[in-house]
């Protein structure tokens, strides 16, 4: 039972706020602690798919007043604007929610349902170490924490702290991830109107461009992945310049370039690969989201990801003594997202082929396209078909 147990949840994302929200409602006294002054999410656009959209059903949130139900997705020739290929989820899956959401809206609503359950956000709370014992956790934070103290204990700590989390070394040591040979822009423009609500991906040997409507079809999101052979940074946030990513996508054809040449302010960041955690978690402490499983972002499942580890730890704890819940929700949530991301990663590199190999495959997908559409977008029904609020 979770009824007046005492549980910190380290960083204020996605996972984080899902998680808190999912405690609180099982009887939990929850206290978030987030390293930033203020509850902001980098980024712009994020898709959910049924999988997650369960998820914040079963939190009790309107994801629908947030979001904009997709059609599908349309797979492009990045060169010549033709189509490769439509996953009609519209047609295939009409009782599914296939969402399209602002980061920041999303983020909103979670924090929201958060502090509807009285969960404690603290922010300006950076920790800097995690002890523990029998009894408990201590967070000993960095001098500056907003409330003033310098330590907390509590009885369960749970690390939602993404990919610089404080408490994934501590569990498995150090881990240096790997550059990937792929950076990313990522913008948001001001919609023309009459966008259609699914997501674009036009491909090119070595590149391609993600595009879709946002808040009601004001915001068209833009992220541009390209090949390139160094990068020094990990980071969702480094200053990019619009006409410099505009010239490494010159030879797209005309609908890309133009959208492209209406960015005013764009981010850039490289894309590095994290192995999953071996070990996510320890007596008193766990794991959850891109602190234990980063993915990159060729599946949008990161999200996803984040809202499905959230339900099951949640429920784990609910259900069964914490030495045996926080191993069952590691046994649960493991093979699964292991699977994800390698199917995000064969995206990574289906969606640059080049020569040969992207005129067969190209045709490939359109043939299977032609013959049957319908199984080009049950091909990933173990992904959306996934259920963790029926476990």
């Amino acid at each position: 039972m979770l009824i007046g147990q005492d549980i910190a949840v380290l960083g204020a994302g996605v996972a984080g706020l899902a998680l808190a929200r999912a405690l609180a409602l099982r009887g939990a006294k929850v206290t978030v602690y987030e390293r930033a002054p203020e509850i902001t999410e980098v980024g712009a656009g994020l898709q959910i798919t049924p999988n997650g959209a369960r998820v914040l059903t079963a939190l009790g949130l309107d994801a629908g007043a947030v979001s904009m139900r997709s059609e599908g997705v349309r797979l492009m020739d990045g060169y010549t604007g033709r189509e490769v290929l439509h996953l009609d989820v519209k047609t295939a899956r009409p009782n599914d929610d296939f969402l399209l959401m602002h980061r920041a809206d999303l983020i909103g609503l979670l924090e929201q349902g958060a502090r509807d359950l009285a969960v404690d956000i603290r922010l300006s709370h950076s920790v800097q170490a995690i002890h523990g014992d029998a009894d408990g956790v201590s967070l000993v934070f960095a001098a500056g924490a907003e409330s003033g103290k310098q330590e907390a204990r509590h009885d369960v700590v749970l690390g939602a702290d993404g990919v610089n989390s404080v408490l994934r070394p501590i569990l498995n040591g150090p881990a240096k991830p790997f550059f990937t040979g792929q950076t990313a822009w990522r913008a948001t423009v001001a919609a023309t109107g009459g966008e259609a609500p699914l997501a674009m991906v036009h491909m090119a040997a070595g590149r391609h461009v993600v595009s879709y409507p946002l808040r009601g079809g004001s915001l068209i999101n833009i992220v541009a992945v390209e090949e390139r052979p160094e990068w020094r940074e990990e980071g969702w946030n480094h200053p990019g310049d619009p006409a410099e990513m505009l010239s490494h996508f010159a030879n797209f054809c005309p609908g890309v370039k133009g959208l492209l040449g209406r960015v005013t302010e764009v981010a850039r960041w490289g894309l590095f690969r994290h192995p999953v955690a071996l070990r996510w978690h320890s007596d008193r402490t766990a794991l959850l989201g891109d602190a234990a499983h980063p993915t990159l972002p060729f599946l949008a499942q990161g999200a996803n990801m984040a809202l499905e580890d959230a339900w099951v730890l949640a429920d784990c704890l609910a259900k069964l003594p914490l030495d045996q819940a926080l191993p069952a929700y590691q046994s649960l949530r493991r093979a699964r997202v292991v699977r994800v991301i390698e199917a995000a990663n064969a995206n990574a590199k289906n969606y640059h082929l080049s020569g040969a190999k992207r005129f067969v495959g190209h045709a490939a997908l359109r043939f299977a396209g032609q013959i049957a559409p319908r199984q080009a977008v049950e091909r990933f029904a173990w992904l959306y078909d996934h259920d963790v609020t029926a476990l």
